[in-house]
């Protein structure tokens, strides 16, 4: 596929949800009022917990709440994939025939759906939250690039996990089960319901040995400065390396399941 062609379909993407903006609005105003329901709850524990917890202090906790609200649309955290419905439907044949990557078309696709998201979905609460509580982001500009690095790479996990999970509908004749069992797995050790970093320590090295705080754990804690110099390019390798992997694995299953398929008229 040439790198036009790629382009095209991140367009596609990005178009595709740019359309629907009364909704980007009111998926805006969600977050954010979760946002201060989630600053609260945060700036609450830490203060329960003596002014510091983990390293965040009251500040620190409304921070990661606010960009944790912010980058839920972006990295879709949440479960929200076509492919399900494809397979079941039979129209999966029709990617099947096209002469793209199935699974590259997808996530270019993917990737400008993220990128339209960042700015409708992801200013608000972070504008509500400077206002609000205040943010503790730090004054150097390095953290914020390698952080949009990080960004992108947990879209790309966040997609690669629930394009593998996706495909289990070749298996699979209901899928609700399973997408509830990621979406609550994946929500829990990603950080979205607390910091990664105040879980048990058994709970955190369950946590490591998945993908998951790539998609939401790992971009916070480098745009916050929480990692800087090697070890903050140390949590982008492993993001690099978890995107990798289960893309790998995702291909791999996407191959078993296509030599399965049966479509009905051909």
């Amino acid at each position: 596929m040439s790198v036009a062609a790629l382009a095209v379909l991140t367009q596609t993407g990005w178009k595709r949800w740019s359309a629907y903006r009364s909704a980007a609005l009111a998926g805006a105003v969600t977050n954010t009022v979760f946002g201060l329901i989630k600053a609260a709850i945060t700036m609450g524990a830490v203060g329960a917990a003596g002014g510091t917890l983990a390293g965040y202090g009251a500040i620190e906790g409304a921070t990661y709440a606010w960009l944790a609200q912010a980058l839920i649309a972006p990295v879709n955290v949440f479960w929200s994939n076509d492919l399900v419905d494809r397979i079941r439907s039979g129209d999966i044949a029709v990617d099947l025939s096209r002469p793209v990557d199935p699974q590259l078309a997808y996530l270019c696709a993917d990737l400008g759906r993220a990128a339209f998201s960042l700015v409708p979905r992801g200013a608000p609460p972070l504008l509500v939250g400077a206002l609000v509580t205040g943010l503790a982001l730090p004054g150097q500009l390095l953290p914020y690039v390698l952080g949009m690095v990080s960004v992108v790479l947990a879209v790309v996990v966040s997609f690669a996990c629930r394009w593998l999970v996706s495909l289990a509908a070749f298996w699979l004749i209901e899928m609700r089960g399973a997408a509830t069992l990621y979406l609550m797995t994946s929500n829990i050790l990603c950080g979205l319901v607390v910091p990664v970093h105040w879980f048990p320590g058994w709970m955190a090295a369950v946590a490591a040995a998945t993908p998951f705080p790539s998609m939401l754990q790992a971009p916070i804690d480098v745009i916050m400065g929480r990692v800087t110099g090697v070890d903050a390019l140390g949590v982008v390798g492993v993001q690099i390396a978890w995107a990798a992997g289960v893309l790998l694995a995702g291909r791999l299953v996407w191959t078993l399941g296509t030599r399965k398929l049966v479509v009905q008229g051909g």
